[in-house]
């Protein structure tokens, strides 16, 4: 399952997800999301987990709780919309 982490502080590193998250079970991805022209974070990121049940564990352990001094969201990912159909007239 993949997990949305949101109100990240920019200055955490995939290395710091993977640590906090990994207290809940097996992480097969980290990304936190990274500005292409500063290289800095955008303060969001994603987690996977191997499985569902450990990561609804994260989801429910985590959700509002301090990561370096700022309360993260926590909450299952969303899928990508499909942006490209926004404002097309058919």
């Amino acid at each position: 399952m993949n997990i949305y982490v949101g109100n990240l502080p920019y200055n955490v590193k995939d290395a710091d997800l993977r640590e906090t998250f990994s207290r809940f079970g097996e992480v097969s991805q980290v990304t936190v999301i990274m500005d292409r022209l500063t290289g800095e974070s955008k303060g969001f990121g994603f987690v996977e987990m191997s499985s569902n049940s450990q990561a609804d564990a994260a989801i429910k352990g985590l959700n509002g709780t301090d990561l370096n001094g700022r309360n993260i969201t926590v909450n299952q990912a969303k899928p990508k919309s499909d942006s490209s159909s926004r404002g097309k007239r058919f």
